[in-house]
């Protein structure tokens, strides 16, 4: 048997500890979100409606009219006669972004259009989304920034890992570790690969085993790692629930639509909340350089990853896409 700490044995860590829980657990968090085309906005959505008990308040950075459509409408939503049970939604400059607990990245250049014929959208957008990428990192590095810095934008396993060193990197191109620390940033795509191949179990006998016993591992895109189940793993099952939630985005495509709902949702908002509360979600966090997808939470210390057992065809496929992340950045 072995378990994801086998990934790193042996292998020299980059970065310094990342020095406990990147905010506190026992008070509510401000949120600013920078970035509201269809996943963010979305997401904002979902923070507004079910963070009343741990967000503060939430503030939106956009270009556009799109800040001053969602301030108006998201604080025009609320219960009757309890006015203050939702979060505040307030416009904010670039300037105010890292005055908050967590920061969400859903900036993004460009997203193909639904019927565009490419197998992972996610890469395209990479080289794109990267160099926005940077311009915020660098400005985390000037602010000081010690809170939560998440990772929406695709692909946010790679982006996560820019994110560090562009932080972290002085003047002259060096690193100094005197920006971000691995254990603030977190990449939120999981989740909904996590809730795609709990829909197809649903609705197939064959899967059933995933909605007891099964684990979502890897990054949110091809190298996804599904597992049927942990105590009973079928590798040839695995395999083909996981090509499932991998290409459940093309079957949304082919109905002429983009795939944002889910992933604002199950990987962002919902997450993202998780993560907030202390409690266990998915999302990628950092193995000794690399930014892989499990089962974990936040804690006084800092991050808990799941410890499991893990049988050795699953290890091996998890091994996999640690190493193909490991070769993008």
């Amino acid at each position: 048997m072995y378990c994801l700490e086998d990934l790193i044995k042996g292998k020299p860590d980059p970065a310094l500890p990342e020095g406990g829980a990147p905010f506190d657990l026992q008070k509510k968090k401000r949120v600013n979100i920078l970035g509201l085309g269809d996943v963010g906005g979305t997401l904002l959505t979902g923070l507004k409606l079910l963070g009343g008990d741990v967000v503060s308040g939430i503030g939106i950075c956009s270009g556009g009219d799109s800040a001053k459509r969602y301030e108006y409408e998201m604080n025009q939503t609320s219960y009757p006669w309890d006015y203050h049970k939702l979060p505040e939604v307030e416009i904010i400059g670039k300037e105010a972004l890292f005055d908050c607990d967590a920061f969400v990245f859903c900036a993004s250049k460009s997203v193909p259009a639904a019927g565009a014929d490419i197998a992972d959208v996610r890469m395209v957008q990479f080289e794109a989304n990267r160099e926005i990428m940077k311009e915020y990192a660098i400005m985390a590095r000037n602010r000081g920034f010690r809170g939560l810095f998440a990772v929406v934008s695709d692909p946010v396993d790679p982006l996560c890992k820019v994110a560090w060193l562009e932080s972290n990197r002085n003047e002259s191109g060096v690193i100094d570790h005197k920006g971000l620390k691995p254990g603030q940033i977190r990449g939120y795509g999981l989740g909904v690969m996590n809730s795609r191949a709990a829909y197809y179990a649903r609705r197939d006998e064959r899967f059933r085993s995933f909605l007891t016993e099964g684990r979502a591992f890897g990054p949110h895109g091809k190298d996804l790692v599904i597992a049927n189940s942990i105590e009973r793993y079928d590798d040839d099952l695995s395999k083909e629930l996981t090509k499932l939630a991998v290409e459940a985005n093309l079957r949304t495509r082919e109905l002429g639509y983009k795939p944002y709902i889910a992933p604002a949702l199950s990987s962002g908002a919902i997450s993202l909340l998780l993560t907030l509360r202390g409690e266990w979600h998915y999302s990628s966090t950092w193995l000794s350089g690399v930014f892989l997808g499990a089962k974990n939470r936040v804690t006084a210390d800092g991050t808990e990853l799941e410890s499991l057992p893990l049988p050795e065809p699953l290890y091996r496929r998890i091994e996999h896409a640690y190493r193909e992340l490991e070769r993008i950045v």
